[in-house]
């Protein structure tokens, strides 16, 4: 049997780099490996505009955001009690609704957001449509419902944002629900409180072409109706962490400064890639990257055990977590472009730790 002191050396030898702020020439770096190119393409605005985002890389897209906040929250529990919020039908025309929510003094100070929830009521369809519905299937009884966070800039033009995108059934009424904890993330980075959230709701077909069902112009997300006055409207669950109750996570204090004595904790930092000149009409999605560092102190081992085990380094702060980054790129083939998902490694610190050298902490041995 080997000595218990060699067992915790060879587990602290695989290291984990220093959790750094993500740089802008991670990400291209990044991007450039994953597409094995040599250089950013150079795209004129010609080759986006009308670009069809396809239902799959939307799916596809959508699922990798949602994996990345499952590992965000990995291991946090929810706080007893949530915020809801109710929201105004702004603007509804045809299959297309922009949903509208006063967000001033809704995210509590010195909280951590865990997820934010959109509740629409799907109305039920007449009958009589439903018997004049086209080649009736499975297939043709399912519509693609797609949420945008929608930004309007300083110069008063918009920006949308993917958010989410899923099957419905234009069978099945009431609640449905969707994942919009991207949509508050960006609303955050602008830091504008007193600027609403605004959310657009798009109804589409499932199948593009000639043929293809009309289901979509069926499916009304409007007030329920006759119901309770305080059912009638959008709602927008905001789930939060307390940092004061839940500090064990390692998050650091936004309103402290970090100097020298600050203890290892997860600071948030944002990367805007809408302002960066390789990724204008190439990068499609995310505008911006909520991501995070790790920066302040450890305590230091006794001298009596560097000592002992003079093969372990000062103690730092480092990632000993972190999840990969989902985009959309645009990529162009001769005189044609279509948007592709990819998924950027190890981007974003899920978690800080204190090791010597950047090794993870030891764990416990098991019985």
């Amino acid at each position: 049997m080997w000595p218990l002191w060699l067992c915790w050396a060879l587990w602290v030898l695989p290291l984990v780099g220093p959790g750094e702020a993500l740089t802008e020439e991670q990400v291209l770096d990044s991007l450039l490996q994953q597409l094995q190119l040599s250089q950013a393409p150079t795209l004129d605005r010609a080759d986006v505009e009308g670009l069809a985002m396809p239902p799959d890389v939307q799916d596809q897209y959508v699922s990798l955001l949602q994996r990345s906040h499952g590992d965000r929250s990995r291991g946090k529990r929810f706080s007893q009690s949530f915020r809801e919020v109710a929201g105004k039908f702004l603007v509804s025309e045809a299959s297309t609704h922009l949903l509208v929510f006063g967000m001033e003094g809704r995210l509590p100070p010195n909280s951590e957001l865990v997820q934010a929830v959109l509740r629409l009521f799907q109305e039920p369809v007449p009958k009589a449509a439903l018997r004049k519905q086209e080649r009736p299937s499975s297939r043709s009884n399912r519509v693609r419902v797609t949420i945008e966070w929608l930004r309007v800039r300083d110069d008063g033009s918009n920006r949308t944002s993917l958010i989410d995108s899923r099957l419905v059934s234009i069978n099945k009424s009431g609640w449905k629900v969707f994942d919009v904890t991207e949509a508050v993330n960006f609303w955050q980075q602008l830091r504008r409180p007193r600027q609403p959230l605004l959310l657009q709701v798009s109804v589409q077909r499932e199948h593009l072409g000639p043929g293809a069902s009309n289901a979509h112009k069926l499916v009304r997300f409007t007030a329920q109706g006759a119901v309770g006055a305080e059912q009638t409207e959008p709602q927008l669950e905001l789930h939060t962490l307390d940092l004061k109750d839940y500090g064990a996570q390692g998050n650091c204090d936004p309103e402290a400064p970090v100097t020298q004595g600050t203890r290892c904790c997860r600071q948030q930092t944002y990367l805007d890639l809408q302002g960066m000149k390789w990724a204008e009409n190439w990068v499609l999605e995310p505008p911006g990257v909520l991501t995070y560092e790790c920066v302040g102190s450890c305590l230091q081992l006794p001298e009596p055990l560097t000592i002992k085990w003079p093969f372990l380094g000062p103690r730092q702060c480092i990632a000993s977590e972190t999840s990969s980054l989902p985009m959309i790129v645009n990529i162009k083939e001769g005189d044609r472009t279509r948007p592709q998902v990819v998924s950027l490694p190890n981007m974003r610190v899920q978690k800080c730790s204190c090791a010597s050298d950047g090794a993870p902490a030891p764990r416990g041995l098991q019985p």
